[in-house]
């Protein structure tokens, strides 16, 4: 089992991102004492969407193809409709979701990164939650999709939207710190 203070994780992002998914657990997993990581398409800086307007520029910390699964105890899936509805069309993206599920990381997705689950084949079977605009989605593929601040199954954490997430941070520590999640790989 990691400690929170002990813990690398990593968020996957890029432009588009909703900018308190993202800028809210980069700050406060890293105020618990984890080591936080940006990992972006290209290694390039991102700039963020804030409600109905671009907002601020995160810095990147590694390009995707840099990202060694196995140096990361999570990997953190923001939201905003832009982000991942890119990223669910790189493969490199996706199958780096699926190496995080077939290694038992801890896997946190919100609002609309859900759609990343689904991409990844991680969602059938599952109880899980999203923004409500894409629950026919995560149904359709086969989630038991809830109305649920936060919703965990098997080290996969899903949340609603920026006003759950001190539910959804408070989640990704404790799934981290329960230890890695056997699962059947993707």
């Amino acid at each position: 089992m990691t400690q929170i203070t002990e813990a690398k994780i990593l968020i996957l992002a890029t432009n588009g991102f909703e900018q308190s998914e993202l800028e809210r657990p980069l700050h406060d997993l890293k105020d618990k004492g984890a080591t936080v990581h940006v990992a972006t398409p290209d290694g390039n800086d991102i700039k963020g969407w804030d409600q109905d307007d671009w907002g601020d520029t995160v810095g990147a910390d590694l390009a995707l193809d840099a990202v060694n699964v196995a140096d990361y105890d999570a990997i953190v899936l923001p939201g905003g409709q832009i982000n991942p509805d890119i990223l669910r069309v790189n493969d490199d993206a996706v199958k780096l979701i699926k190496d995080f599920a077939t290694h038992g990381k801890t896997i946190a997705a919100i609002c609309h990164a859900p759609w990343l689950l689904i991409e990844a084949d991680l969602i059938k079977g599952r109880k899980a939650t999203s923004y409500s605009s894409i629950a026919t989605d995560l149904k359709n593929a086969g989630a038991h999709w809830e109305d649920s601040e936060v919703v965990v199954d098997n080290g996969i954490v899903t949340s609603r939207s920026p006003e759950d997430l001190e539910a959804f941070v408070a989640k990704i520590v404790e799934e981290i710190e329960e230890g890695d999640h056997a699962r059947a790989a993707a």
